[in-house]
């Protein structure tokens, strides 16, 4: 068989290849689709897309679901710091005593104070509930405090 020959029997068993493949596999897809676009949605067609609303709902629901977890642990994560240093005694120079406020958006943390001396240092740590000390505070811790709650000292 001379190849001009061989090669048109190739060409024409790629043109019925291509014919067969768009007749079985392209023209029902593009058929769906255009009856899709048309809104002429067979049963099948309607339960993808129903199934697709329920996964897109619960992954919505999921989302708010982390969303809110967030929220929650983000009110107790500490975002409000004051920081107070100063002298407590005349004796000792520099301001080497502080007081540190550690709260959250809502004022519940804790404010600690630690006051230097010459001979010792001392530690203090109290509780804070809505930007309010629960047990008597100094004018430092008061200012620490306030500091956090507002930015700056009043």
């Amino acid at each position: 068989m001379p190849i001009s020959t061989l090669a048109g029997l190739a060409f024409g068993i790629v043109v019925v290849s291509i014919s067969l493949y768009h007749y079985v596999v392209v023209s029902p897809r593009l058929r769906a689709l255009l009856q899709s676009a048309e809104g002429e949605r067979d049963a099948a067609d309607g339960d993808s897309i129903a199934r697709l609303r329920t996964s897109h709902s619960q992954f919505a629901k999921r989302t708010e679901e982390r969303l809110a977890e967030l929220e929650r642990v983000a009110r107790r994560e500490v975002h409000r710091v004051g920081f107070v240093r100063y002298n407590s005694f005349s004796d000792v120079g520099s301001d080497l005593s502080f007081t540190l406020a550690l709260l959250n958006n809502e004022g519940d943390g804790v404010v600690l104070t630690s006051i230097y001396s010459r001979e010792e240092t001392r530690t203090f740590g109290k509780a804070v509930r809505k930007f309010v000390p629960q047990q008597g505070a100094s004018k430092e811790e008061q200012s620490a405090i306030s500091i956090a709650r507002n930015g700056s000292a009043s």
